[in-house]
Order: structure tokens, then sequence, then C-alpha cells
């Protein structure tokens, strides 16, 4: 195959193959790059070799000896994340993953973000790995909310102090809001409200102010809530809604 038939032609036709399998729900576009790294993804024969490569109509995209079908229509479930289980599709230990608990007539999905092992509350799910990716970035400006309990002395002040971000172990931590909704003796539940969702972000936070995360619940992303959804529950976000709520590109 040539190099033209490779890379995007010069009049702009095609769609970067690690962004075609993002939105086909394969993988998210970090991921699928990866894939092409470990020659999973075949491209009309010919094994990729270049996420530069370009895929046009009537392309046929095999990852792992299986054929990708079109990219569907972009869809948004809320799901209700009980704790004790992973956010990833394989785990080589073989611990529960929420993926192998989803409903049988789910399509491949991946997550905008993760929750934690031991961490609970609304997941949000999509078919279309671009859109998940989009949906994680800070600049979103979606705040991630969570009802937090902690054990220990809350220091309010400590909390207040947090608006203006923190440094924990030399990772910088944007600003975060945190407020003591109840306490009773040396256990409160806080409303806390960040931004970034770095990797255990909230837990590492508490833990930097000598308080340890005894439960932790996502009940916000962005403009979608956790609600009234039961544990383990998946529900669809409609396509108006989603219109309605998604950023729009800047």
């Amino acid at each position: 195959m040539t190099e033209k038939g490779l890379y995007q032609a010069k009049d702009g036709q095609g769609e970067r193959i690690a962004k075609y399998l993002a939105r086909a729900g394969v993988a998210s576009r970090r991921d699928a790059e990866r894939m092409i790294g470990e020659g999973r993804v075949v491209h009309n024969g010919v094994i990729v070799a270049h996420p530069a490569t370009f895929v046009a109509a009537g392309d046929v995209i095999l990852v792992d000896g299986n054929p990708v079908g079109e990219p569907a229509r972009t869809r948004l479930w809320r799901y209700h994340k009980p704790d004790g289980l992973l956010t990833t599709h394989r785990d080589p230990e073989g611990r529960p993953t929420v993926f192998e608990k989803l409903p049988a007539d789910m399509p491949r999905v991946v997550s905008v973000g993760r929750l934690d092992l031991n961490s609970e509350g609304l997941l949000l799910l999509t078919n279309d790995g671009a859109m998940a990716r989009r949906l994680e970035l800070p600049t979103t400006g979606w705040h991630r909310r969570y009802r937090v309990r902690v054990y220990g002395m809350v220091g309010s002040d400590k909390l207040a102090a947090l608006k203006q971000g923190i440094v924990v172990d030399d990772v910088r931590y944007g600003p975060i809001t945190a407020e003591v909704d109840s306490a009773k003796g040396a256990n409160a539940w806080l409303s806390v409200s960040i931004t970034e969702g770095k990797n255990r972000e909230i837990r590492r936070v508490m833990a930097a102010l000598g308080l340890e995360t005894t439960r932790l619940i996502r009940v916000a992303y962005g403009p979608f809530q956790l609600g009234s959804l039961e544990r383990g529950a998946v529900a669809e976000i409609t396509g108006k809604v989603l219109r309605e709520q998604l950023p729009r590109d800047k």
C-alpha cells in the first residue's frame, strides 16, 4: 500500500483511525493508539503501523481479528456504580469490573473518567470514546460533586483553603470546594466539588489534611445527576438532553 493510502489525502477526506475506533466504542483514543502500537489493528488487510492512518467510507477495520462496525450515533448513560467494582474492561487479577455487570443488551461502552474500586455513585458511560475523552477534560468546566464520609478532626479553615488548590506529594491539585454537611464525634460527611478528577484526588487530599476517607459517593458529573438511580442500575440520557447539555466546541 502506498503512503497516500495510509495517510490523509490532501483533499481532507477520511478520519484518523484512532478517532474512528473511539467513536465506534472500541476504546478511548489513547487506548486505540496503544492498540495500534501493539499491532492489533488491521486496515484493509494491512496491519496499521501509524496512528496517522486515515479511514474512508467502505474501509474494513479489524481489531484483534474482529470487524469494527461503523460508528453508531453517540449515546450516553448514567450508571450507579456500587463499590467493589473496577472501572476497567479487564483486570489481570480477575477482580469484578463495571463492564461485566452491565445489562447484556448494552452495546460496547467506555467510561467517562473512572471511579476507583472502593468509590461508588454516578459513572457516565458512552459508546463514543472520543466524546468520553472530551468530557473528561477540565476545560469543559464541569464539576464533579461528591458526598464524602471522613474520619478525623475536620478543620474548617483547612477545607476553605482548598479553594486555592493544594500540592500533595509533588502533585498540584486545582481548586476544591469542600464543606461540612454533618458531623458526629470523629466522623463527618462533606460535600466536595472538583473539576480535574485526577487519580484518587479526593482521598489523597483528605489524607493530606489528616482525614481518612471511609466512603466516597459521586452524586453529579457536570449537569448529570445520580438522583434516585438504584445501585447497579443504568439509565440512558435522551438525545434531546444530550444535545442540550454537551459543551460546545470553542
